[in-house]
C-alpha cells in the first residue's frame, strides 16, 4: 500500500494542560480536511503533574497503528523535549514555548512561539496557550485556519460565547506569530484538501453509538477507566434518544441493575474493566442461571489490583472465558477498531437476546482512547433481532397461565414473555429450578435444565463469524491476533511482505465459542504458527492450542503497558524470505 503522505505529530505536556482537548481539536481539524487520522494517548492516573501525550498519525490513506517516529512534536512543557526528541526524524520539526523550552542541540530543527505570552496577551489566560500553539501548527503545516475555527466553535461552543472568542483569539495570534517568523525550510504535506471530511471518533464512543443504535434503553455503571468514556457518552445522550443511565453505587449493583432491566423486558448493558468485572461475576452467574440477555463491555487494562490503570493490556481474555462459577453458554467479542466495536455491539445485542445468555465485549485502553477516521456507520445494516417473544395469540392457545419460562426445547432456547403480559405469569429463580421457574432441587431436572442451557452452544457456534485473514494467502508463516491489535498487525505485515518476506495474518474479533474449525481449515500446511498478543503469557496462544491441539510456535508478547506497534512486532519476529 503505497501512502504518499504518512505525518506523525505528537502534543506532549502534563495533566492539567489540556494535552487530550489539543489532541482531539487538531485530530478533528485534520479529519475536516479529509484526511485519515489515527490517534492514541498516554496519561498518566493523575490529576496534574506528570507527563502525558497525545501522538496523531494522519495519511492520504487510511492507518489504524501508530508510529514510532514522529515528524512534528508539540512540546507545552520542556519535560516533552527531554523525553522525545531522539523520535524526532531527522527532517522532522520541534514546535515549543520560547519561555520554558531547554538548550536545544542546533541539529534539531525547531521553532520557538511565546505560546504563554500570546494566550495572556490576546485572549488574557495562560490556561490558552495549548489553542497558541494549534495555531502556530496549522500556519506550519499550512491547514486551513477556517477549519481550526469551526472546530474551537463546536469544541467549546457550550462553554459560552466569551470561552469561544477567546480560543479563537489564541489560535490567531499562533497562527500569525507563525506566518510572519517561520522560515525554516520543512516539508508542508497538508497543502491539498482532500475530497470528503471524515468522521472521527474513538472506541469508547464507537461502543455507545453501536448501544443506542441497538435499541439498548437502559444502561448502569459505575466509573473505571477505559470504559469510563461509554457511560459518559450514553449518560449524555440519554435525553435526546429517551434512554435511562443509572449511576450505581458499585459494580455489583451495575451488573443487576442491567439485569432486572433485562428481565423486564428492554435490552441493557453495563461497562467496566478488570476490577469491576470480578465484583460483577455472581450476577454473571446469575444472568447465566436466569437465562437473562445483558451484554457486558470489560474494558482490560493492566493488572494485577489497580495495575496500570490508564494503559493498556490484553490480559482479561481468560477471565472473559471462564468468569462465573457453574458452567452456562456466553458469547466474548473482541472488536479491533472503531467501525467494529459499532457493529460487533450490535450483534452482540442480538445474541445477547436470541440465545438469552450474557455477551462480554472485550476492549481495551488502547481501543477505548484511540481515535481514527472512519467511514459513516449504515444504520440499515443494524437489524434488530429480540428472538423468540411469545405472541399474546400464542398465549391462549398455550391456556391461561400456563406458560413455561424455562421450556425445555432442542435448541435449548425457551421462548420469551415480559412481567406484565396478561395471561402469563413469568417466574424465575437463581436457584436450579422447573420448566415453570420455581425452585428444584431434583436430580432428574437438574440435569435436563443444564443440558438445555448448554444446548445453546450448537446455534451460537454457527453465529459466530470466522477470523479475518490478509496477507500471501500461500505464505506457511502465519502470525495470529486478536482484538486491537488488528490494524497494528496489518501493517507489520504489509511490511514484512514488501521486505520479500512470506507471510500472512489471521486475526479474531469474533473469539467465543471458538471458531475452531474454520481457524484449522485457514491455518492448513503452516509452518510456523506466531500469536501477537499484548499479555505476558500468550492467552490467545494457549486457548489456539487448547480448542484445536495445534502447536504454536512463536509468541511476539507485550506487556509494559504500552500498545503494540509495527516496528516492536518486526523486531520481535525473524521471517525468512
Amino acid at each position: 500500500m503505497k501512502i504518499d503522505l504518512d505525518f506523525v505529530f505528537l502534543i506532549g505536556g502534563e495533566a492539567g494542560q489540556g494535552i487530550q482537548s489539543t489532541g482531539q481539536i487538531l485530530s478533528a481539524t485534520i479529519a475536516k480536511n479529509g484526511f485519515h487520522v489515527f490517534a492514541d494517548q498516554d496519561f498518566e492516573s493523575r490529576i496534574r503533574g506528570g507527563h502525558n501525550f497525545f501522538r496523531i498519525r494522519t495519511s492520504d490513506k487510511p492507518v489504524q497503528a501508530i508510529s514510532e517516529k514522529l515528524d512534528c512534536i508539540i512540546a507545552l512543557n520542556a519535560e516533552t523535549i527531554t523525553l522525545h526528541k531522539t523520535e524526532l526524524k531527522t527532517n522532522g520539526l520541534l514546535i515549543h514555548d520560547s519561555k520554558s523550552a531547554p538548550k536545544i542541540s542546533e541539529e534539531i530543527n525547531s521553532f520557538a512561539v511565546p505560546f504563554e505570552k500570546l494566550a495572556v496577551e490576546e485572549a488574557g489566560n495562560r490556561i490558552m496557550r495549548n489553542t497558541v500553539a494549534l495555531g502556530a501548527v496549522i500556519a506550519v503545516v499550512q491547514l486551513d485556519l477556517s477549519t481550526l475555527e469551526s472546530v474551537l466553535k463546536t469544541s467549546f461552543g457550550s462553554k459560552g460565547e466569551n470561552v469561544v472568542k477567546n480560543n479563537l483569539s489564541a489560535a490567531h495570534a499562533g497562527y500569525k506569530y507563525a506566518k510572519e517568523n517561520y522560515e525554516k525550510n520543512f516539508v508542508k504535506p497538508f497543502n491539498s484538501k482532500q475530497t470528503e471530511p471524515k468522521m472521527l471518533l474513538s472506541g469508547v464512543e464507537a461502543v455507545a453509538l453501536g448501544a443506542l443504535a441497538s435499541d439498548c434503553k437502559f444502561m448502569s455503571g459505575y466509573p473505571m477507566t477505559p470504559s469510563s468514556g461509554i457511560l459518559h457518552y450514553f449518560a449524555g445522550k440519554s435525553g435526546d434518544m429517551n434512554v435511562v443511565f443509572e449511576h450505581a453505587e458499585d459494580e455489583i449493583a451495575a451488573l443487576n441493575m442491567a439485569i432486572g432491566a433485562s428481565y423486564a423486558g428492554v435490552r441493557a448493558m453495563t461497562a467496566t474493566s478488570g476490577g469491576g468485572f470480578s465484583l460483577m461475576v455472581e450476577a454473571l452467574s446469575l444472568a447465566g442461571m436466569t437465562e437473562t440477555p445483558v451484554v457486558i463491555v470489560l474494558g482490560q487494562r493492566p493488572g494485577p489490583a489497580t495495575g496500570l490503570p490508564t494503559r493498556t493490556e490484553q490480559g482479561e481474555l481468560n477471565f472473559a472465558l471462564h468468569a462465573g462459577h457453574g458452567m452456562f453458554p456466553r458469547a466474548v467479542f473482541a472488536p479491533s477498531n472503531a467501525e467494529e466495536s459499532f457493529y460487533l455491539t450490535a450483534k452482540a445485542f442480538n445474541l445477547a437476546d436470541e440465545y438469552q445468555i450474557p455477551v462480554i465485549i472485550l476492549t481495551d485502553q488502547y481501543l477505548s482512547d484511540s481515535y481514527e477516521t472512519t467511514e459513516e456507520f449504515v444504520l440499515s445494516k443494524v437489524k434488530i433481532k429480540r428472538g423468540e417473544i411469545v405472541s399474546q395469540e400464542e398465549l391462549e392457545k398455550v391456556g391461561k397461565y400456563e406458560y413455561l419460562r424455562h421450556k425445555i426445547t432442542s435448541s435449548g432456547v425457551s421462548p420469551r414473555v415480559f412481567p406484565g403480559t396478561p395471561n402469563a405469569v413469568v417466574v424465575t429463580d437463581s436457584d436450579e429450578h422447573t420448566e415453570e421457574g420455581h425452585i428444584t432441587e431434583s436430580a432428574d431436572v437438574r440435569n435436563k435444565m443444564v443440558e438445555k442451557r448448554l444446548n445453546k452452544l450448537e446455534g451460537l457456534r454457527k453465529e459466530i463469524s470466522p477470523p479475518k485473514t490478509f496477507g500471501l494467502e500461500d505464505a506457511s508463516t502465519v502470525l495470529v491476533s486478536w482484538g486491537s491489535t488488528f490494524g497494528t498487525l496489518k501493517e507489520a505485515v504489509e511490511l514484512l511482505n514488501s521486505q520479500g518476506k512470506n507471510v500472512r495474518m489471521i486475526h479474531f474479533s469474533e473469539i467465543w465459542p471458538f471458531p475452531a474449525k474454520a481457524f484449522i481449515k485457514q491455518v492448513k500446511d503452516f509452518k510456523e504458527l506466531i500469536v501477537v498478543e499484548s499479555n505476558p503469557t500468550g492467552q490467545m496462544a494457549d486457548v489456539i492450542t487448547g480448542e484445536t491441539g495445534l502447536k504454536v510456535g512463536k509468541k511476539v508478547l507485550r506487556f509494559d503497558g504500552r500498545p503494540l506497534t509495527p516496528r516492536y512486532i518486526i523486531d520481535k519476529i525473524s521471517v525468512e524470505a
